[in-house]
């Protein structure tokens, strides 16, 4: 009894481990919130351009002397800007103007990276580096995360409706422009809360895979915000434990719990849907292949 009572506890009497608890809690509701409208718009591919997109302005902040998180935010906003407006005035598709927008800034990222002489890791950029984070750390993240829950809270209804059906939202005199810019500056700002933890390919399955996972198991908004919130909460705990004991990066093990996630989601429903499709069959009335006559 006593050693499984270890088992659980050991990694709770560690500073490091308990700051990356914390860090993953603070971003797990915003993150999560994010995700169910990025899924419902189907903009799962506007947060992967987002997130490859802020290393070029982390670089260029460091070069100039800024703090990185205003670089990474700069850069975030303005990939999305300029997928918004590539997408206006070309006869190019929307996804394929986000994959050269998102690749051509990750490239720029990686030659500004590889040309200077930089103390910046370039692991911790990618990959987050949860067991180093600081209090000050930990302070940035949790007032980024304030401010989009903030906006999330005041705009909620008017961005659920315009995740829905977006003309509707426009027929009864929602800003739609407003609300499409305002989500755009939220993730980035969320993109840079998580930076520290997950760093930026790892952020881009934060903003994904929760409201994937909710989409398949719940049938109203409601449910999905709730068990969107709750797996990027379990994850985060599963993950961070289990990296402890087997000697791995919090972050990925993070992210392969919650495709475990999704797996047993996927399967769920699909079982679920199955019994539905039976029991509908089985509800029809048989035919006994007698006319009226």
């Amino acid at each position: 009894m006593d050693i499984w009572l270890d088992f659980l506890i050991d990694p709770f009497r560690y500073a490091y481990m308990q700051k990356a608890f914390l860090i993953t809690f603070l971003i797990a509701i915003p993150m999560a919130a994010m995700s169910c409208l990025m899924v419902l718009k189907g903009w799962s591919l506007m947060g992967d351009a987002m997130g490859h997109a802020v290393l070029p302005g982390i670089v260029i902040a460091y070069i100039v002397g800024l703090p990185l998180a205003i670089g990474a935010f700069a850069a975030g906003l303005f990939c999305a800007i300029a997928t918004g407006w590539l997408n206006a005035n070309s006869r190019v598709k929307e996804d394929t103007v986000m994959g050269i927008v998102f690749s051509g800034m990750f490239g720029l990222g990686i030659v500004l990276y590889v040309s200077i002489r930089s103390s910046l890791h370039l692991d911790h950029i990618l990959f987050g580096d949860m067991l180093g984070v600081s209090w000050s750390d930990i302070g940035t993240t949790a007032l980024l995360a304030l401010l989009c829950g903030g906006f999330l809270s005041a705009k909620w209804r008017d961005l659920v409706a315009q995740a829905f059906d977006g003309m509707h939202a426009r027929a009864i005199g929602l800003r739609t422009g407003w609300l499409h810019y305002g989500l755009l500056t939220a993730i980035a700002l969320m993109i840079v809360a998580s930076l520290k933890a997950v760093g930026i390919i790892l952020s881009i399955a934060l903003l994904v895979a929760p409201g994937a996972i909710a989409f398949l198991m719940a049938r109203t908004f409601a449910g999905m915000l709730t068990a969107a919130v709750g797996t990027v909460i379990l994850s985060g705990v599963l993950g961070i434990f289990a990296s402890y004991h087997i000697d791995s990066e919090p972050a990925p093990t993070m992210v392969l719990a919650m495709t475990g996630f999704f797996i047993v989601a996927l399967i769920v429903s699909q079982l679920r849907d199955m019994r539905m499709r039976q029991a509908a069959r089985g509800a029809r009335p048989a035919h006994d292949g007698r006319t009226a006559g």
